[in-house]
């Protein structure tokens, strides 16, 4: 089994449909790090999720993040372990408000 860590990256978070990671087939994926960045003028709202066979799993709702400030939803004690498939989403109140870091460690 190969252990691969990796970094992915978002900019300009919209409303909907933002797709971070998706976790490729016959892998498993631990989550060890996610870090959502406001870089608009205003207090916006977050939402991330995990989708599973078409069903999405809140990880945070509505979280607000602070002008200039970040989130940290997972990381130190915090992990996720994604399966094949698994879909890692996030949104925002504000189209292009947030930038997002993924740090990730794919077992394959």
């Amino acid at each position: 089994m190969a252990n691969t860590f990796k970094s992915n990256v978002a900019a300009n978070i919209v409303t909907s449909g933002n797709t971070i990671y998706t976790c490729p087939s016959a892998t498993q994926t631990t989550l060890i790090g996610l870090t959502l960045s406001n870089k608009s003028a205003g207090t916006v709202t977050s939402n991330v999720y995990l989708t599973r066979s078409a069903v999405d799993y809140s990880i945070i709702s509505n979280a607000p993040i602070l002008t200039g400030s970040t989130l940290v939803p997972i990381g130190g004690d915090q992990k996720v372990v994604l399966q094949a498939a698994d879909v890692l989403k996030v949104t925002t109140s504000a189209n292009g408000s947030l930038d997002v870091i993924a740090s990730l460690l794919e077992i394959a």
